[in-house]
């Protein structure tokens, strides 16, 4: 390491010469640039081998209308209770393929009837239910 010291007596300065210090680091730098191996950059990867994919079957769906006086209609028949509502959804919860379940309450029905669709339905184990027509809510 070399030291640049000032010609006046009074004034003595004191710095460290860099050049050196660089000169390393740029050679340190050269040499892990060529020790690293090329990158690739392919990405290997097995693939599984492609089977004719069977048919997908349409689901049953099964419409459960609330009207504007808040009758409960099933596949467009009137149901005369909640005891009826909860014996059909009761069937077609234990069918193997379950049915989707598209509920449609209609903008002038009341609140209760829809909860207590959705209420009945998750406790009964219905998994596949949706709210359809909503699109009318929106002015």
């Amino acid at each position: 390491m070399g030291m640049n010291v000032g010609s006046s007596d009074d004034d003595l300065m004191v710095e460290m010469n860099t050049t050196p210090l660089i000169d390393v680091m740029l050679v340190l730098l050269i040499m892990l640039i060529i020790t690293i191996p090329i990158q690739t950059h392919a990405v290997k990867l097995d693939m599984p081998v492609s089977s004719p994919a069977k048919p997908m079957e349409k689901p049953v769906v099964v419409q459960i209308d609330i009207g504007p006086d808040n009758g409960i209609l099933w596949n467009g028949e009137r149901l005369a209770n909640r005891e009826a509502l909860e014996k059909k959804l009761t069937e077609a919860a234990a069918r193997a393929p379950q049915p989707e379940f598209h509920i449609k309450p209609n903008k002038d029905a009341g609140y209760e009837p829809v909860a207590m669709v959705l209420a009945e339905s998750q406790r009964l184990g219905v998994t596949k239910l949706g709210i359809v027509g909503s699109e009318q809510f929106v002015q």
